[in-house]
């Protein structure tokens, strides 16, 4: 299960408290010797590899670092707690939920940022002050919203064939079928060149549907996804199986990226003629290619035709 967004509650750990300790073994005399406490543990996330989703955080909404250790006498300071590291999918957004503030973009495997900050070690008494309680450490909510990281981003409307396609051309394993919505999740794959010296990461977008820029269809949920790709292979139905036409598909897509995002639209974008093994398709080529001078490679991603000079381009992308 794919889960891009969480709410989860962090608590760090409070500080240690000071000890309040005399020294009465010379008569008539006394000497304050109370320890320090420790610093209560920090929380941190961290973006690590191998984790692709936020679904843990659905079971685990709950996060509390340890409290330092308290003081001791002999001026003994107590322990300093260990931070609490908690490892997110890299592409992982990080904000403050009670005022929104963006804390950290964890856009790398190793970035970290620290969310809660441990509460500070209680003194120890002296001559002329007693001994103190730690700080509480910080306690707030943090939203994570997850952006998928890939090379290349597959876009278009439902049912044009993209998870056929990435099932094709990588290690991903989409499920196609002949209707609409079929995949409900952004999809990550791996297309592999030279051997596997050379890779790709391609994600397959759910179909986008008009008005997706406004929240048709979960369309923001998806078009979120596409911001970081370095570049956009747009996947239209060239039979227009479902009675769609490829030209105004093409503005229709190319609109709805310019109104999520300038940046996005400006994205380099390849144009992929799908079901080129159907008669009607080879008609719609002829009359796409005089409406709209953009580069197009035609494939048919159900028989293979065209794939290989797709893939050729995408290595070079």
């Amino acid at each position: 299960m794919f889960v891009d967004e969480a709410i989860i509650h962090c608590i760090a750990g409070r500080g240690g408290k000071g000890c309040h300790s005399l020294d009465r073994s010379r008569p008539g005399h006394y000497r304050a010797t109370g320890g320090d406490g420790g610093n209560g543990g920090s929380i941190i996330l961290e973006a690590r590899e191998n984790i692709q989703t936020l679904l843990d955080f659905q079971m685990n909404r709950y996060f509390t670092a340890q409290r330092g250790t308290n003081g001791s006498s002999n001026n003994k300071t107590g322990a300093t707690a260990e931070d609490l590291v908690i490892g997110v999918p890299p592409g992982t957004e990080v904000y403050d939920h009670g005022t929104g503030e963006l804390l950290k973009d964890l856009s790398e495997i190793g970035v970290r940022v620290m969310v809660c900050r441990g509460g500070a070690a209680g003194k120890g008494n002296d001559k002329r002050n007693d001994a103190t309680d730690g700080d509480a450490g910080e306690e707030k909510d943090i939203h994570l919203r997850l952006k998928l990281i890939a090379d290349v981003g597959l876009i278009g409307f439902p049912n044009a064939g993209k998870s056929t396609l990435i099932s094709r051309i990588s290690n991903a394993r989409s499920k196609a079928a002949a209707y609409p919505f079929t995949t409900k999740n952004p999809i990550l794959g791996v297309v592999k060149f030279d051997n596997g010296e050379t890779t790709k990461v391609v994600a397959d977008i759910p179909g986008i549907i008009e008005g997706a820029h406004e929240g048709r269809g979960m369309g923001i949920d998806f078009l979120k996804h596409v911001e970081r790709t370095r570049s956009l292979l747009h996947v239209i139905d060239f039979a227009a199986v479902d009675g769609r036409d490829p030209v105004a598909d093409y503005h229709a897509m190319n609109k709805e990226l310019a109104s999520y995002s300038k940046k996005l639209a400006e994205k380099p974008q390849v144009v992929v003629a799908n079901k080129m093994d159907i008669l009607e398709a080879k008609e719609n080529l002829k009359r796409f290619r005089r409406k709209i001078k953009k580069q197009i490679f035609p494939i048919s991603a159900a028989t293979g035709e065209g794939l290989k000079e797709l893939l050729n381009h995408v290595r070079g992308m």
